[in-house]
């Protein structure tokens, strides 16, 4: 039966999910194991989300999860002609080589599906097998949910879009079929279940591998909410604008943000994931000390920019086995006087083999002397998709090769420019391949890494001690400034591949450039890629992940949300959430009560259009005032004019105005003025400033008032905006260096003020005042949204120590900011309707309380007439 979870997590791709019942399967045994059975882990109400299961071991692991398990399986069969399975390890995997740059004695289990069909009946013994000898612990997908998952959702959709190609039509990459996608989905959900089998979330690390797994993270942090999890993108990320056409943008971006650290190869793909945060979900990254982090929900997810790397182990035993020497004299022989460029890809459309193959045919057009002399070696390894796209790729390579082959070729010498080898070979082979070759060529038009420029670098390198024609100690490569390997590859030759005749070019100079040359951009290359192996790589990414996940178990967690909107909020065990049972309970024992009230983001929405208070506010506001025992203030960042015709209806509020350089007491008419006879020649310094990047920021806006200039964001691009108002912060600090004023950045704006202006000491004034009448304040409120609001948190924490505010038991006194973020306060409330909810709660105590003292007066006065 689909589970309750499942059945959450598929609201959002709107039902309609094929049954996915299996005949019941003996459990796999488990080493480690969390309490219950697979079942019961099954449904969200037998894992809560907001307590994990207790560790029952004391070392570390790590769960390495990813689409294929780093596993060979074969099917053998005997002399009496009866089959078995033999596994091994794929010493070519990536993922196999993980460990070697962990600590020892860290356990590693791999969670993955198989190359292979396991019958059904077979898949507990192989399971068995593979747990027992390799730690692994396969994943078995029903063969329509595979199909729909892998070859559908994965290579159909997200494959073609992160490597920025659109379906801009039916019969062009296919529209989005949301039957994929939750194919997709229930994908992830077996794996999750796989994951949790073998799970101990206390003491365990798991770390998710690249896009086939993207929703996985919300799977297992809804069980877990404290576990420590890290996920790697293999792949590009495509930038914002390509992104945000994929129908299931959100859900994939918040399941990634269920992660603790998240991974890419170059600064590029992170700058388009964090773009993309900021555009769809309006999250904002902030680097420190050299770590870039995004704050979500009272948690930072780390983002962590590594290319991965080589196994250098791996390349140097293969360069040394006698088979390879053997190969390598053998393509000697056979290309004698001839100089070699050699390409080595996937056949996709993305490899831009194509691009490469007319590229040769245009250098050798140009440089004539090359023809008889250069030939481009190309080794296709076998697509890993399948569909027209493929065919249709690869019959154009083999058209144009035979094309420039029959035009340039030279009869009867046996030369041709262009060869092709599409038979599979083994890396021993490639090896030979690259260590005869003069120069490497990746023309691919978008990829995610691609390791063969270092396989490349390794291989002309050689083995020290071996003969000369094995070390050669020169190389060069051409490599499309498109791919994750360009920017480490700084002595590489860049070329942008759409562009044939700058390819041709960039050819023509890898092969005519001097041997000095060669060896000095050889040995920068091998220096960083014999420093940077795949160990080097894991160690970094899960040193990153400890140090991210270092609080994990001091800060208390919650998991909130229902199907892909499932978050964990995190927080610092002092801060919490403020109850009205906390505050009715101080607000009914208080004798004289302070209420401070932040207006837009407190009381008001930031996303609302009319600004005005509502009905139900200004009602609520009024209950308040009526009570002789509270003092109520606004204090906001608006003008006065605008404050005191919107609350003219509340004669017994307070309002502090422009942060503070107008106030009105309760009761007043009369506004008094923070610093009179204060000069403002400042704005005509300020505002032709701002009106400059008014007018080169679309969207943007001035806001004057009478004390105050204030420059208005949020409606302009968000990165662009965020970019101007840096820069504007900047050059008014320099032109107003010698003017009483202070310029701050907020929430969208960029303000000037006066000197000595602030909100704190709006909130010092109104507690000075209540204490010299006699009427020291025994309960606050104060609640706020932005920075400017800190100042009053800060505030009352130094009129507690003064002695100005009474908190009684320390339970009367109420510093609450809205939102989960950092913040001076010790309480927060999520959002407006909480703040206002909690106010109505206050005015119903105080009516109630008003009514029960009419009655006893009325009962009073009965009592003296009789």
């Amino acid at each position: 039966m689909i589970s309750k979870s499942y059945a959450n997590l598929l609201d959002l791709a709107n039902g309609n999910f094929p049954a996915m019942e299996e005949p019941r399967r003996k459990m796999i045994s488990r080493t480690m194991t969390v309490p219950g059975v697979l079942t019961e882990l099954d449904d969200d109400q037998a894992r809560s989300v907001s307590s994990d299961a207790p560790s029952t071991v004391m070392a570390d692991r790590l769960i390495v999860v990813a689409n294929q398990l780093p596993i060979k399986a074969t099917r053998k069969i005997d002399d009496n002609g009866e089959s078995s399975w033999s596994f091994t390890w794929d010493e070519n995997s990536l993922y196999k080589h993980i460990k070697d740059g962990l600590p020892d004695e860290m356990e590693v289990i791999y969670v993955g599906s198989l190359r292979a069909d396991i019958d059904l009946n077979e898949q507990d013994d192989v399971s068995q097998i593979l747990l027992e000898r390799f730690k692994c612990v396969p994943a078995f997908l029903p063969p329509d949910v595979l199909d729909k998952y892998y070859h559908g959702f994965c290579k159909q959709h997200l494959w073609p879009l992160f490597h920025y190609r659109l379906p801009f039509s039916a019969s062009h990459g296919g529209r989005f079929d949301r039957s994929l996608w939750e194919a997709y989905v229930a994908a992830n959900k077996i794996f999750s279940q796989k994951v949790i089998e073998v799970i101990n979330p206390d003491d365990d690390y798991v770390w998710i591998h690249d896009y086939h797994l993207m929703v996985l993270p919300s799977f297992l942090r809804r069980h877990f909410n404290r576990l420590r999890m890290g996920f790697f993108l293999h792949s590009p990320f495509p930038s914002s604008e390509i992104y945000r056409t994929l129908p299931v943008r959100e859900e994939i971006i918040k399941s990634l943000l269920n992660a603790d650290l998240l991974g890419f190869h170059t600064f590029d793909y992170a700058r388009h994931f964090l773009s993309c945060c900021s555009r769809m979900l309006g999250l904002e990254y902030q680097s420190k000390r050299g770590y870039i982090g995004l704050e979500y929900y009272g948690r930072t997810i780390g983002i962590k920019i590594m290319p991965s790397g080589i196994h250098m182990g791996q390349m140097e035993s293969i360069l040394r086995q006698p088979e390879k020497q053997t190969r390598v004299h053998e393509l000697q022989q056979q290309f004698q006087g001839k100089t070699i460029l050699l390409g080595v890809d996937d056949l996709d459309t993305f490899k831009g083999v194509n691009l490469k193959v007319l590229a040769m045919e245009q250098m050798l057009k140009s440089h004539r002397s090359w023809i008889g002399r250069a030939i481009l070696i190309q080794i296709l390894n076998p697509a890993r998709g399948k569909g027209r796209h493929v065919e249709e790729i690869e019959a154009e390579i083999r058209t144009s090769t035979e094309r420039i082959n029959q035009e340039l070729g030279i009869p009867g010498s046996n030369y041709n420019p262009i060869i092709l080898i599409d038979t599979p070979l083994s890396l021993t082979e490639k090896a030979a391949y690259y260590t005869i070759s003069e120069a490497a060529i990746v023309t691919a038009i978008r990829d995610g890494m691609n390791l063969t420029p270092y396989e490349y670098i390794v291989c002309r390198q050689g083995i020290s001690g071996s003969d000369s024609s094995n070390s050669p100690q020169k190389s060069m490569l051409v490599v499309s400034e498109f791919v994750g390997c360009s920017p480490s590859l700084s002595g590489a030759i860049r070329v942008n591949p759409w562009n044939v005749d700058a390819t041709s070019e960039a050819m023509y100079e890898a092969i005519s450039t001097s041997d000095l040359e060669k060896q000095m951009r050889h040995e920068k290359h091998y220096k960083y890629v014999s420093s940077h192996e795949v160990s080097y790589w894991s160690r970094s990414f899960f040193q990153d992940l400890e140090r991210t996940c270092v609080e994990h178990f001091r800060r208390r967690c919650w998991g909130i949300g229902l199907s892909f909107g499932f978050r964990v909020v995190a927080l610092d065990p002092m801060f919490r959430k403020l109850t009205s049972g906390a505050i009715v309970a101080a607000y009914e024992h208080a004798q004289n009560r302070a209420i401070l009230l932040d207006y837009d983001g407190t009381v008001m929405p930031q996303s609302s259009i009319d600004k005005r208070p509502s009905h139900e506010v200004i009602s609520i506001l009024k209950k308040l005032c009526n009570d002789p025992k509270n003092t109520v203030f606004v204090v906001s960042g608006r003008g006065r004019e605008d404050l005191a015709k919107w609350f003219a209806p509340c004669e017994r509020l307070g309002i502090a105005a422009e942060h503070g350089y107008f106030i009105r007491w309760p009761g007043e008419k009369e506004w008094e003025t923070c610093a009179q006879g204060m000069n403002f020649g400042w704005m005509q310094m300020a505002e032709p400033v701002m009106r400059l990047y008014t007018d080169a920021t679309d969207g943007s806006y001035i806001e004057r008032k009478e004390s105050a200039l204030v420059w208005h964001h949020q409606d302009a691009d968000p990165g662009f905006g965020s970019a101007q108002a840096k820069e504007m912060l900047d050059h008014l600090e320099s032109v107003l260096a010698n003017e009483p004023v202070v310029v701050k950045s907020g929430q969208y704006i960029v303000e000037v003020k006066p000197q000595g202006v602030t909100k704190g000491l709006v909130a010092e004034k109104i507690f000075s005042s209540m204490f010299k009448k006699e009427r020291r304040a025994d309960f606050v409120l104060c609640v706020g949204d932005d920075r400017s609001d800190e100042d009053m948190f800060v505030m009352i924490g130094d009129a507690i120590k003064g002695g100005v505010i009474l908190n009684v038991n320390n339970r009367s006194v109420f510093a609450c900011t809205v939102g989960q973020k950092p913040s001076r306060a010790e309480y927060y409330l999520d959002d407006t309707v909480e703040v206002m909810n909690m106010i109505e709660n206050l005015g119903d105590v105080s009516v109630s309380e008003n009514e029960e003292e009419s009655e006893e007066e009325e009962d009073d006065d009965d009592g003296s007439e009789s």
